[in-house]
C-alpha cells in the first residue's frame, strides 16, 4: 500500500476549499479534483479596474459598428436619392415670343449676269488671232478675234465682177431704149422693138440690183471676219485657238460649229428666287431685299425686286421673282449660291418658337412643353414657316416653356428640370 503525506494533503485540501477574501464562493462549488497533485490551480479573478476597461472597450467598438451600418445605411438612401435625382434630365426650355408688325423670310436664289452671251463665228474660216481670255474685262466694240476666210473672199471677188458685168449691160440697154424710143417718134421702128428694148433695160436695171445685193451680203460677211465685243464685260470662256477650223452657225444637232467665246456683263446681276406660293401675295415689284453670302458673313448687299412672272408653277407652287443686285465692286459672282431675304407683313400675332423644338411623330406635329415639372406633348398647328423659327397658330400660349432640342425618348408625364438659365430666343 502506498504511504500518503497526510499532511501535504491537508495542507493542499485546505488551500482549495479555504475561499479567500475576494472569493466568494458560487451556488455551486467545483468538487475537489481526485488527485491533488495533478489538480489545476484555482481560476483568479480579474480585477475591477480591467474589466472595466474591457467592458468600455467592447462598447466603444459596438457604437463603432453601429456608427458604421448606420452610416452605410444612410449613405444607400443618400445614393439612391441623388440617382433618382439624376435620372430626371435637365432641359433648355423657352417661351414663344410675339412677332412684331413684320417678319423675314430667307429663300436660296442664285446669282446670274445680267447679260450672258455665247460668241459664235458668223463665217467659216481658220482663226487667225485671238486677243482676250478668260477673266478679262472687255469693252463694247473691243476686238475679240479675227478669222481667216479666203473662200469668202474669192466669193467677193466674183460677186464684184458679177457686179460691173451687169453694169455694163445695163448701160448698153439704157442706150438702146433711148435710141429705140427717139425712133419710135420718127417711125423708124415699131412699137413692139421700142417696148422689147425699154423692157431689156429694166431687166438690167433689176440684175444690177441683184448684183449689188450679193456684193453687200458677202462684204457683210466679210465684216464678221473680225468679233467685236457686244457688250462690256468679262470673258469667262475662251474655246478656240489659233489654226483652229471655225464654221459659221451655232452648235445644233446638225451643226458642227462651237462656242468661240462667252462673255458675261456682271456690273448689275440677276437673282431669281423661287418664293413659295403662300408668301406671294406679300411680294410686289419694287420692294427691297437683302442677300447674304456664307463667303462674307458680315456683308449684306441690297437688291431691288425688278419683276416677277405672275404666275405660279404648278409643279413647285412657287413664285419666280427676280432681284436685281448692283456689283459695280464685283465681290459678287455670276452663279454664287445666295439667301434673299424679304420682309413680310405679318397679318395676325402668332407666337414664334424654333423650329429644333418641333417633334415629328405619328400623332402628329408636337411639341414639349413643361407644366408643373413634368413633360406634355402638345399638338400643334404651323401658320408660317421662316426657316429658322415657326410661327404656331394653335396650341401654344406666350406664358407656355417649350422644350429646345428634345430627345427622340421624350415621354407624356415625364419628370425633368428646368436649365437655370432660360434660353433666349435669337
Amino acid at each position: 500500500m502506498p504511504i500518503h503525506n497526510t499532511n501535504v494533503n491537508t495542507d493542499i485540501n485546505t488551500d482549495m476549499t479555504t475561499p479567500s477574501a475576494d472569493y466568494a464562493p458560487s451556488e455551486h462549488p467545483i468538487p475537489p479534483h481526485p488527485d491533488p497533485a495533478h489538480a489545476l490551480p484555482a481560476p483568479q479573478r480579474l480585477p475591477a479596474s480591467v474589466r472595466i476597461a474591457v467592458i468600455v472597450i467592447a462598447v466603444i467598438i459596438l457604437a463603432g459598428i453601429i456608427y458604421r451600418v448606420i452610416g452605410g445605411l444612410t449613405d444607400e438612401r443618400h445614393l439612391a436619392n441623388q440617382t433618382r435625382l439624376d435620372a430626371i434630365p435637365t432641359v433648355d426650355v423657352i417661351s414663344p415670343i410675339v412677332s412684331g408688325n413684320t417678319s423675314e423670310i430667307a429663300l436660296p436664289g442664285n446669282t446670274q449676269a445680267f447679260d450672258d452671251t455665247p460668241i459664235y463665228a458668223r463665217t467659216s474660216g481658220y482663226l487667225k488671232q485671238w486677243f482676250v481670255d478668260i477673266g478679262q474685262h472687255v469693252s463694247k466694240g473691243e476686238l475679240m478675234a479675227t478669222i481667216e476666210t479666203p473662200e469668202l473672199d474669192e466669193q467677193l471677188q466674183v460677186a464684184q465682177a458679177d457686179l460691173k458685168s451687169a453694169q455694163a449691160d445695163l448701160n448698153l440697154a439704157i442706150t438702146t431704149s433711148n435710141r429705140f424710143t427717139n425712133l419710135l417718134k420718127l417711125d423708124s421702128v415699131s412699137q413692139q422693138e421700142t417696148d422689147v428694148a425699154v423692157s431689156g433695160a429694166a431687166a438690167k436695171r433689176a440684175a444690177v440690183e441683184a448684183a449689188e445685193a450679193n456684193v453687200r451680203r458677202l462684204s457683210q460677211l466679210q465684216s464678221f471676219e473680225k468679233i467685236y465685243a457686244p457688250y462690256s464685260g468679262i470673258v469667262t470662256q475662251r474655246n478656240t485657238d489659233i489654226g483652229d477650223l471655225i464654221n459659221a452657225g451655232s452648235a445644233t444637232t446638225t451643226n458642227t460649229a462651237k462656242e468661240l467665246f462667252h462673255i458675261a456683263s456682271v456690273n448689275q446681276l440677276r437673282v431669281f428666287v423661287a418664293v413659295p406660293e403662300v408668301y406671294a401675295p406679300d411680294i410686289h415689284n419694287g420692294d427691297t431685299a437683302t442677300l447674304t453670302l456664307d463667303e462674307y458673313p458680315d456683308q449684306v448687299f441690297t437688291g431691288i425686286v425688278t419683276r416677277n412672272s405672275g404666275s405660279i408653277d404648278p409643279s413647285s407652287r412657287t413664285l419666280n421673282v427676280e432681284v436685281d443686285v448692283n456689283n459695280h465692286n464685283g465681290k459678287l459672282l455670276p452663279g454664287a449660291y445666295v439667301f434673299v431675304h424679304f420682309k413680310i407683313p405679318v397679318q395676325s400675332r402668332e407666337p414664334s418658337i424654333p423650329s429644333d423644338a418641333l417633334i415629328f411623330r405619328a400623332q402628329g406635329l408636337q411639341v414639349g412643353v413643361v407644366r408643373d415639372g413634368h413633360v406634355h406633348l402638345q399638338t400643334i398647328t404651323i401658320g408660317k414657316d421662316n426657316g429658322k423659327t415657326v410661327e404656331v397658330a394653335t396650341g401654344l400660349s406666350p406664358t407656355d416653356k417649350v422644350i429646345l432640342s428634345p430627345s427622340d425618348s421624350l415621354a407624356e408625364g415625364q419628370p425633368v428640370n428646368i436649365a437655370t438659365q432660360p434660353a433666349v430666343m435669337q
